[in-house]
């Protein structure tokens, strides 16, 4: 027989989904938090990006990026030292 589940009040489902979203809470936690089974926030997670890019997709997108500026960051420091030091010796 089929295990019958509980509904989660929409509010709480758009409290999960915007702490994710927006405060950057990892899914393990949530559901941790929140008594859900991961598999059903990811679900909800999936739904909501219908046609878009999905939260999850985004935050791993926006944590690359800063990670990308970054690296861009060291070496345009390290090539401005490299010219620096190119132009002292009278190149």
């Amino acid at each position: 027989m089929a295990k019958k589940g509980y509904r989660i009040a929409k509010e709480i489902k758009g409290e999960i989904l915007a702490k994710i979203k927006n405060e950057g809470l990892s899914v393990a936690d949530a559901a941790t938090n929140y008594g859900i089974h991961t598999g059903t926030i990811y679900n909800w997670l999936g739904a909501k990006a219908s046609g878009t890019v999905s939260v999850l997709e985004h935050n791993k997108l926006k944590k690359e990026n800063e990670q990308l500026k970054q690296i861009i960051g060291d070496l345009t420091i390290k090539m401005s030292v490299e010219a620096k030091k190119g132009l002292s010796k009278g190149w």
